[in-house]
């Protein structure tokens, strides 16, 4: 379930797929928090590679997700066609 555009923490990219950067404070909070964990879990985990594959893909699928839930529909996009 996506957001409207005015109360979305993540617009969709003009170009392409996905979405592009923060327009909120949530947003930008919750990307701040996704690159801090995916640092301490290089840190704490850099030895081991299966472990630190795996948590950074969690990292991965909860930001995935909350950009999902809190951001605009994504679908192709070729420019302003809205």
């Amino acid at each position: 379930m996506s957001l409207p555009k005015n109360e979305a923490w993540f617009p969709a990219k003009k170009y392409g797929y996905g979405w592009g950067v923060p327009q909120r404070w949530q947003g930008v909070l919750t990307l701040i928090i996704y690159f801090l964990g995916l640092f301490g879990s290089i840190v704490l985990l850099g030895p081991h590679r299966g472990y630190l594959f795996a948590v950074i893909a969690l990292w991965t699928i909860g930001f995935l997700s909350v950009c999902a839930w809190k951001g605009e529909s994504p679908r192709w996009r070729w420019g302003n066609d809205d």
